[in-house]
């Protein structure tokens, strides 16, 4: 249904599973494993896998923290866009690289909830992709010392209210890991 003419592909991205992004967070070695299932399920299926890292204060370029998680490894013909920003589109190739293998929709993992993951959902929706949020995939740190809900309840009603996105031509949804089928 995306809105974008002669994509009829779909790509699985994982966002931001960084050392630095993974300590202290919601269900980690969890959505990791379901992270891999999913890759697993994509490469087996020729569905394009596109990582994404961030860079910031926090993490470093090239740093360890910058890393991606040990747990996960990335495929060579698999591409890696860097960014600096929380919507993985801004200033980065991904729509170019999205274009190229014919994408029209998305299924996105990752972390963090509340922050990249959120970020680039929207980012996605609004440059007229559907957007498919894995509910068991994604997860975030403990924000409640400035304000925040606890990391599950993060999790929860990000699943909740991306379940329901609609716009004309396009859809967001959420599934669980089990029941994604690119």
């Amino acid at each position: 249904m995306t809105t974008l003419p002669d994509r009829p592909n779909t790509a699985l991205l994982v966002i931001d599973v960084q050392n630095g992004a993974m300590t202290d967070v919601h269900d980690r070695d969890g959505v990791i494993a379901n992270i891999n299932t999913l890759l697993e399920k994509a490469r087996s299926e020729d569905v394009p896998v596109v990582w994404v890292q961030h860079s910031d204060d926090q993490l470093k370029r090239d740093s360890e923290s910058w890393q991606y998680v040990a747990e996960l490894v990335r495929a060579d013909a698999e591409p890696l866009v860097h960014k600096l920003y929380g919507d993985s589109f801004e200033d980065t190739e991904l729509e170019t690289l999205l274009a190229e293998r014919g994408v029209g929709r998305l299924v996105v993992t990752g972390a963090q909830t509340d922050a990249c993951i959120r970020s680039t959902l929207h980012g996605a929706f609004v440059r007229g992709y559907d957007v498919t949020l894995v509910a068991d995939a994604h997860t975030t740190e403990d924000l409640t010392a400035y304000g925040a809900p606890p990391p599950a309840q993060v999790i929860a009603h990000t699943n909740l209210y991306w379940q329901e996105q609609r716009a004309p031509g396009r859809l967001g949804r959420t599934t669980d890991t089990a029941e994604v089928t690119f």
